[in-house]
């Protein structure tokens, strides 16, 4: 009997090294596998915080506001990271335009629009001098999808906006 206990007793200490052995490889993978995930995730951050700094360039800056309309605020709080929601201002002669915007989409995919959306905003006051709030949003409609109808597959994408031009003799 004490040799059938001594077996017993050996299985078992052979099964838990071995168990043991199993979760200490399994614990390498697992720690491996994380700091792979870190890694990337270090790297998209660092990519999507660089796409912010891209992204507020195409901002006016708070010194172009205040020189143009005095009185004025900026409150701009975006969900993410980058967004789909700027704003814009441009003075034009006489004339000042600004606008609040939404492009369809959050955090990449929206920010993304929002520098296209942007950019024809600014082509359409600076480039076609447009100052019409009608004029502007038509021609920046036909630059946007001038822009979109490159792409080989659908996009759907769109925009929210609400400009407004001041005459600043007649204000």
């Amino acid at each position: 009997t004490i040799g059938a206990v001594a077996i017993i007793v050996s299985l078992i200490a052979i099964f838990i090294f071995i168990s043991l052995r199993t979760t200490r490889k399994q614990k390498g993978i697992i720690e491996l596998q994380k700091t792979i995930v870190e890694e990337k995730n270090t790297e998209i951050l660092d990519s999507i915080n660089y796409a912010r700094r891209i992204q507020e360039a195409i901002l006016p800056p708070e010194k172009f506001w205040k020189k143009l309309l005095p009185d004025s605020f900026v409150l701009y709080l975006p969900k993410d990271i980058v967004a789909g929601d700027f704003y814009f201002l441009e003075s034009k002669g006489d004339h000042i335009v600004f606008a609040a915007a939404d492009c369809t989409g959050h955090g990449v995919p929206g920010a993304m629009v929002s520098v296209v959306c942007s950019n024809a905003l600014i082509r359409a006051v600076k480039e076609f001098e447009l100052v019409d709030p009608g004029s502007i949003l038509d021609k920046v409609r036909e630059l946007v999808l001038e822009t979109f109808e490159k792409s080989e597959s659908a996009v759907n994408d769109g925009m929210d906006i609400s400009i407004c031009t001041m005459n600043q003799k007649t204000q």
